[in-house]
């Protein structure tokens, strides 16, 4: 280790020299590199209005072209289930009436099933439609809540450089009392 001596007091040189190297140069590389509002022609408000009324066109004014059959492909499973599901519960439940009605000359559709699985038949497909629908819903806010996200988005820098910035720091101690010592930090 470099020493050099003035009168009686000892002066490490590499601490110092660190010290000073830190203070002195440390610098921030910034990646990304900020778009002024003047030239931010990209609007959310608009995505949010293309999505909701028409799913899919929100996606497609952000160039997000590559969602549009997924949410296109979950909106016709849903509504596939929807209709598979209300015909199945208006057979069966017409076939419980039908059953319960207590006239001699109806023609039972289902003589299989006893009324009590008639019945837990059709309130099995009623839930199911009904789940059908409210996933319908929320596929339908998740398509505009997705607009809105990529809208606003649209001007982040996903490039593969980073930012690194570096600096000197003092460490406290628990008591908040300072540290005699010299750290050094690097925030990505």
């Amino acid at each position: 280790m470099n020493v050099v001596r003035r009168g009686n007091a000892k002066i490490k040189l590499l601490p110092v020299s660190c010290f000073l190297l830190l203070v002195f140069f440390s610098e921030s590389v910034f990646a990304q590199q900020e778009i002024k509002d003047s030239a931010r022609t990209h609007s959310s408000s608009k995505a949010i209005l293309y999505s909701a009324v028409l799913p899919g066109a929100g996606q497609a004014y952000n160039k997000k072209y590559w969602k549009i059959p997924i949410i296109y492909a979950g909106f016709g499973a849903l509504i596939y289930s929807i209709s598979y599901n209300q015909k199945n519960y208006t057979g069966y439940k017409e076939a419980y009436i039908q059953r319960t009605d207590g006239d001699v000359e109806t023609v039972d559709s289902y003589p299989k099933y006893s009324t009590d699985n008639l019945k837990s038949l059709f309130e099995y497909y009623r839930r199911n439609r009904d789940l059908s629908y409210i996933l319908t819903g929320t596929l339908y806010i998740l398509n505009i809540l997705d607009a809105y996200v990529d809208a606003e988005l649209f001007y982040f820098d996903v490039s593969d450089n980073l930012s690194l910035h570096s600096s000197p720091f003092i460490l406290n101690s628990l008591a908040g009392d300072k540290i005699g010592g010299i750290s050094f930090r690097l925030v990505f």
